[in-house]
């Protein structure tokens, strides 16, 4: 298998690394840019760039521009450590989903915001008692003439506390099957009724959120695709969440910065470096796979998430030892160290995509229940 680039992605690779240096040189960089780094500023030239919705298609105000582009800037946004949380949602996720599924009016008033970079987005997904179980989830939202009443909880929330509107996952239908009865809509994070409350991590980080909705009024042209029936939808949209290079190179920069601090003598150091290293050409060969959608199977985005969050793991440990005693000190390593378990848990647990490739993808028959 040939792995180089065509010489076109090498120059894109080249521009997007020069151009991140450049616009990030007045502001700051941090691991886990995509998640924890929101800066309006960057924001704003990453869009004057036209690198918000590159790959939109022209009639919706992108550029029509193919998806493997997209992969060359982001890989470069993420080891050049931007601070681009605040466009990530959108581009990864929300815009390619009200392409998919919303109304033309509905892409006509939120894409060109998103495209400008003046629109930040949260999604309201997991819930206390249903983290990685979206079928199981408890917010429901009941029709009122030609509204809907939103009452329920969010957790882990991103980027919540800054956000202008909520991509929320609701039970609409209160009768229906776990699978069955739920619906998307598009909420106003201004309106009379949502408690916003974030929550501090070990890593002192605080992006993630609880998010209380009390007879939030949502009207009712903010239905996103078919009532009652979206649970599609968000798998299709948790595709986008766990196939891309995000979950892979959330701390690649780290590495690279340190690893020439191990010791190299000890050859057991060797092996593991050796296996990093192919062990991050692996995973972006998987999501290059999505990319380019050449998934084996379906749910290919749960293999690749699986081994891409257990790799960053691998990664931090590595950078752990390769430092020493300073990884207890106040600095990168110890931030990366204390945030690599979340890696695993958010975006869907490691515990629920392994079930969801023994059941699914390698068509394991479940474990009988004991007998009571």
């Amino acid at each position: 298998m040939d792995y180089n680039w065509p010489q076109e992605f090498d120059n894109l690779a080249t521009e997007a690394r020069l151009w991140v240096t450049k616009a990030t040189s007045d502001l700051f960089n941090t691991d886990d840019g995509w998640l924890v780094g929101y800066s309006d500023e960057f924001t704003l030239r990453l869009a004057e760039k036209g690198w918000i919705g590159m790959t939109w298609p022209v009639d919706k105000g992108g550029d029509g521009r193919p998806e493997i582009e997209r992969f060359v800037v982001t890989e470069q946004l993420l080891l050049g450590r931007a601070p681009m949380a605040g466009s990530f949602f959108p581009d990864r996720q929300i815009g390619p989903v009200l392409l998919a599924y919303g109304t033309h009016e509905q892409q006509q008033r939120f894409l060109p915001a998103m495209r400008q970079g003046k629109s930040k987005w949260c999604i309201g997904m997991s819930e206390p008692d249903a983290g990685s179980n979206v079928a199981g989830i408890t917010t429901r939202a009941i029709k009122d003439g030609s509204n809907w009443v939103v009452n329920g909880q969010k957790i882990w929330t991103s980027g919540a506390q800054s956000a202008d509107w909520c991509y929320l996952i609701c039970r609409t239908d209160l009768e229906a099957p776990p699978h069955k009865g739920m619906s998307e809509f598009i909420v106003d994070m201004k309106s009379p009724g949502i408690e916003v409350k974030p929550i501090k991590d070990a890593s002192g980080d605080s992006h993630f959120n609880e998010v209380f909705f009390n007879d939030v009024l949502v009207p009712g042209e903010n239905l996103v695709g078919e009532l009652n029936n979206s649970f599609g939808q968000t798998m299709r949209q948790l595709e986008h969440e766990r196939g891309g290079i995000d979950r892979l190179a959330s701390n690649q920069r780290l590495y690279l910065d340190t690893k020439d601090l191990a010791d190299t003598r000890d050859p057991l150091v060797r092996q593991e470096i050796a296996q990093i290293e192919t062990g991050y050409k692996i995973g972006r060969d998987m999501v290059l796979r999505n990319v380019l959608r050449q998934n084996p199977f379906p749910q290919y985005s749960a293999v690749t998430k699986t081994w891409c969050t257990e790799f960053e793991q691998r990664v931090a440990n590595f950078v752990g030892h390769a430092v020493g005693a300073e990884s207890m000190l106040g600095n990168r390593v110890s931030r990366n160290l204390i945030y690599a378990p979340a890696y695993t848990i958010m975006g869907g647990t490691t515990q629920i995509l392994r079930n969801i490739i023994g059941e699914r993808i390698l068509g394991l028959p479940r474990e009988p229940r004991p007998q009571s």
